[in-house]
This record gives structure tokens, C-alpha cells and sequence, in this order.
């Protein structure tokens, strides 16, 4: 198994199977070595990851919100280039919080992806990043996020 995938397991996460585009886009455009990657939004098996942070989904909920479509943006990648060990570098974030107009703990919320990012690849985890709410977000969502990745 390839190092990268190795150590999402080991910090007791799995990769899901990538989600097809729910709308007119992709949810991946290559431009040379960079992957430019869609907004990604949490599952939507029950209302967990639903509403206004915090008043309707807690911090703390919605940085797993934040994790699980940090491995899901992870899944768009390996199915782009078939191994997650050529990304030379995670350059960007762009996280979006559904919040209320009172809250400023955005960045908080966004941490729960960009630390994993680092526990996952370490200095190529290391990334730019912009944290901010939203005044709604779509299907009502806590969180989406979205990436550029460089690879090999």
C-alpha cells in the first residue's frame, strides 16, 4: 500500500470513494502540475454536518465536517493521478463556514482540515489558506472546502 494511504490509516481514517459532481462542473481541472480541486461538502447520510456553526452544528462537529471532506477532496486526487504519494505539495485551501453573522471562529473550524492535512503529509501539508463564513452555504452544509495540490 502506498505511504501516503498507509498513513490515513494508521490516524484511523479511510479514504471514501470519490462523489460525482452535482452539477454542471468537475470536481477536478489539471493545469500543469497543479490540481485545481472543486468545493467539497460533507456527507449527507443524516443531519450531522447540516447548519449554522455554532447555534445549529457545534465547532467541534463541524471540524469533522471539515476532516471528512478533507478526505474526500483526498479521493478526487488519488483518482486524478492513482496515487496519493505524487502529491508534491498541498499549495491552497479555501474553507467556507456556514455561520451565523456573529461567529468568528472560522479559522478554528478550517483547522480541523488543515491539520489533518499536516498529519497526513507532513511539510507537503503545509499550505496557504483562507478561513470565512458564509452566509448560507449549499444543501445547507456547515462547511465546503476546496484545494490546489501540486504534484509530480
Amino acid at each position: 500500500m502506498p505511504a501516503i494511504e498507509s498513513k490515513i490509516i494508521e490516524l484511523g481514517y479511510k479514504l471514501p470513494e470519490p462523489p460525482a459532481p452535482a452539477g454542471s462542473y468537475v470536481n477536478c481541472v489539471r493545469s500543469g502540475n497543479l490540481l485545481f480541486l472543486a468545493g467539497g461538502i460533507p456527507p449527507l447520510d443524516d443531519n450531522t454536518y447540516l447548519g449554522k456553526v455554532p447555534t445549529e452544528t457545534s465547532v467541534e462537529t463541524a471540524q469533522d465536517a471539515a476532516r471528512l471532506i478533507t478526505l474526500n477532496r483526498l479521493a478526487v486526487v488519488k483518482a486524478e493521478i492513482g496515487d496519493l504519494d505524487r502529491v508534491e505539495r498541498i499549495v491552497n485551501v479555501g474553507g467556507f463556514v456556514n455561520s451565523e453573522p456573529d461567529f468568528y471562529q472560522h479559522p478554528a473550524v478550517i483547522n480541523g482540515c488543515s491539520d489533518l492535512l499536516v498529519a497526513i503529509f507532513g511539510d507537503k501539508g503545509v499550505h496557504s489558506r483562507t478561513a470565512l463564513g458564509a452566509s448560507a452555504l449549499p444543501l445547507n452544509v456547515s462547511v465546503e472546502i476546496n484545494m490546489v495540490v501540486e504534484v509530480k
